[in-house]
């Protein structure tokens, strides 16, 4: 695995080194889309509303791993909750197709769509108690990549999660 220090494309002066590195294994679901199941009435209004499931089954196992492995970290005492701005670098390691080549590089230009996935995962870090809200995120880059084929790439599905905060913050 690589660090790449945040500074190299910051206007902020972040910490060398992250808050939270870890890596979650498993199958990063995608949080956003919507279907609709039906109608209930607002409690409010009385009117009727629609009412939405969650499109993507692998939504609550992803939230409930990423969850999970933070916790692990914060009651080991490897990371501490932040309060202060966060930037936050996640690599996720999609599962790669059986019909892509097996001799040169490809890449995962196909859903689910990256920002979906950094929507579970952020929601899942808010529930673990990492920070309070994902609002305190306020620089990002994040990537997808297949096993093997960046350094950065788990050896299977998942996602590397690296949160710093700025030089100097106290949270």
């Amino acid at each position: 695995m690589t660090l790449i220090a945040p500074e190299l494309a910051s206007s902020y002066d972040w910490e060398p080194v992250p808050r939270l590195h870890i890596a979650v294994h498993g199958l990063p679901g995608p949080q956003g889309s919507k279907t609709a199941v039906g109608y209930g009435r607002s409690r409010k209004t009385g009117r009727a509303i629609p009412l939405m499931r969650e499109s993507s089954k692998k939504v609550k196992p992803w939230r409930e791993q990423v969850t999970a492995a933070i916790q692990a970290a914060l009651l080991r005492g490897d990371a501490q909750p932040i309060t202060g701005p966060v930037y936050a670098e996640i690599t996720f390691t999609m599962p790669k197709p059986v019909s892509a080549p097996k001799r040169r590089r490809t890449y995962p230009a196909v859903t689910p769509d990256i920002d979906k996935l950094e929507r579970s995962t952020y929601d899942a870090i808010t529930k673990a108690g990492m920070w309070e809200d994902d609002g305190r995120v306020i620089e990002n880059h994040n990537r997808k990549v297949y096993p093997g084929e960046h350094p950065d790439a788990l050896d299977q599905p998942g996602a590397l999660i690296r949160l710093y905060t700025l030089t100097g913050d106290p949270s």
